[in-house]
């Protein structure tokens, strides 16, 4: 069930789009609790849901996690209905969990991982008019490095031509209707995605791709924390 922790705030009728913050991994690859780190003065998590908070364009918030998670945030400082969610087995029942919990008024849903923190409000605001006229649209960065294939032992085989490759990123935003019913076919087809374009496309529907211009990496390894803090703090400088 939902914990809304008494957040009664009444959604802005003036916004139609709600936030859902996946947030239920088990940090496998780090080695510790990740979203529990702290970065700056808080956790990654709470970087996060500060970073979505900030955002003027989103009228309510969905954090797929677990209750202690949930409950170690300080949400004082919001002015919308945040709840928490609980998460899945993979990935995309957590985010399956989180649209079963959004309310009607919200036409368009933005998805966004919790390792992301350094999100910022100009790129949500960016993804979101995108999204207004294209019904979908993600935060994406065009590949600029040499990319190369590799053998079983890491010995470079060939080059792998970087034309019209992109790293995804998150927010991705759709229209909600759209996202339920890819979301819908993903789970009645088991089909395994590990982000929303994806399961945008087994239903046949491209998304726009919006490049950032500020850096928005996601904490996987603890190399990965010390950048993110490094970049925060000259973001705040």
């Amino acid at each position: 069930m939902p914990d809304t922790l008494g957040r009664l705030c009444a959604v802005n009728t003036e916004q139609t789009m709600a936030a859902i913050i996946v947030a239920a991994g088990s940090s496998r690859r780090m080695g510790f609790d990740k979203l529990m780190a702290p970065l700056c003065g808080a956790s990654v998590l709470q970087q996060t849901v500060w970073a979505l908070l900030k955002s003027p364009d989103i009228s309510e918030l969905i954090i797929v996690t677990d209750s202690e998670r949930f409950h170690s945030l300080d949400l004082t400082s919001s002015s919308i209905p945040v709840i928490c969610v609980d998460g899945g087995e993979e990935r995309h029942h957590s985010v399956a969990n989180g649209l079963a919990a959004l309310s009607q008024e919200s036409q368009y849903v933005a998805v966004h991982d919790a390792a992301r923190p350094l999100i910022t409000s100009t790129q949500i605001q960016r993804v979101y008019q995108q999204a207004l006229k294209d019904k979908a649209a993600t935060s994406a960065r065009r590949v600029t490095e040499t990319l190369k294939r590799a053998d079983d032992s890491d010995f470079a085989t060939s080059s792998v031509d970087r034309e019209h490759l992109w790293l995804m990123e998150t927010p991705q935003i759709f229209e909600t209707s759209l996202l339920k019913r890819a979301y819908q076919n993903v789970l009645q087809t088991k089909t395994l995605v590990t982000d929303e374009v994806s399961a945008m496309e087994t239903i046949g529907v491209p998304t726009r791709l919006v490049p950032n211009q500020t850096m928005n990496p996601k904490i996987t390894f603890p190399e990965d924390l010390e950048l993110a803090t490094l970049l925060k703090l000259a973001m705040e400088n």
